[in-house]
C-alpha cells in the first residue's frame, strides 16, 4: 500500500485524484470521521455556510471537513461541470483545505430522478473529530462512475457508452465496484471494513445484485 497525503489540519489521509475532489479519506490515528444529514438539502452556499456554523459549534474548525455529498438537477455539460467544480473549490480554497490545485475533500455528486432539487445542493457532509477510545479506522470512498480514472473527458470514455443491456449493465457495475475496491485498498479497507455502501441508478440492476456487487462483499448494509 502506497503511502498517501496526510491533511495534517483536517486529521485524515486521503487519495490523491482531480482539483475537484479526492478518491477519498480516512482518519488519521486519534481522530474518527462522523457525517451529518441536513433535514434538507441546501443550495450550495447555503449548505457551506450550515456546514461552518456546525463545524463551529462542534469545536471543529473547517479543515475537519472532509467529504460530502451532493444532489443536483441534472447530468452536467463537460463545460458546465467544470464551472460548477471552479465555484465548489473556492469555498474549500477559502478555508485553506484546497491548496494548489490539490484538493483532499472526497465528494459523492447524485442526479435523483425522483424529486431533484432547483440548484446543485448539500445534502450531507463528513468531518473529523478526537476519536473515542476504542474507535474502529473510519473512511469515506468518493462516488464514482462507470468511467475510468485520469482521462481528458468522461463522455468519450464511459464504459458500454449508450448501451443498457443486461451485459452493457454488467460491464458499467463490474467498472463501478472495481475503482470503489482500488480505493478501499488504498487507505488499507476491504469491503468488511464497510460500515454502508451506497449505490445509485436510474437503471434496474437487480439482476446484477447478487453477482456483481453481494458476492464481492460490498452489501452487507446497502443503500440503492
Amino acid at each position: 500500500m502506497a503511502q498517501l497525503p496526510v491533511f495534517r489540519e483536517g486529521g485524515y489521509r486521503f487519495i490523491k485524484a482531480v482539483f475537484q475532489y479526492s478518491g477519498g479519506v480516512a482518519a488519521e490515528p486519534g481522530f474518527e470521521i462522523v457525517r451529518a444529514r441536513l433535514a434538507e438539502p441546501l443550495a450550495l452556499a447555503d449548505g457551506f455556510a450550515a456546514v461552518e456554523a456546525h463545524l463551529d459549534g462542534a469545536g471543529r474548525p473547517p479543515a475537519a471537513f472532509c467529504a460530502c455529498e451532493l444532489r443536483s438537477p441534472a447530468p452536467f455539460s463537460e463545460q458546465g461541470f467544470l464551472e460548477f467544480n471552479r465555484l465548489y473549490a473556492a469555498t474549500l480554497e477559502r478555508w485553506g483545505t484546497c491548496r494548489d490545485g490539490v484538493n483532499p475533500v472526497a465528494r459523492t455528486n447524485v442526479c435523483p430522478a425522483f424529486e431533484p432539487p432547483a440548484t446543485p445542493s448539500l445534502y450531507a457532509f463528513c468531518y473529523t473529530v478526537p476519536a473515542k477510545s476504542g474507535a474502529r479506522g473510519s473512511f469515506i470512498i468518493a462516488g464514482g462512475s462507470e468511467v475510468p480514472e485520469g482521462n481528458a473527458n468522461y463522455r468519450d470514455f464511459i464504459v458500454r457508452r449508450g448501451d443498457t443491456s443486461a451485459e452493457g449493465l454488467r460491464a458499467k457495475v463490474r467498472c463501478v465496484v472495481a475503482e470503489m475496491e482500488r480505493r478501499l485498498a488504498a487507505l488499507g479497507f476491504s469491503w468488511k471494513d464497510a460500515s454502508s455502501t451506497q449505490a445509485y441508478t436510474v437503471h434496474d440492476i437487480g439482476a446484477l445484485f447478487a453477482d456483481e456487487i453481494a458476492r464481492r462483499g460490498a452489501a452487507r448494509e446497502i443503500v440503492i
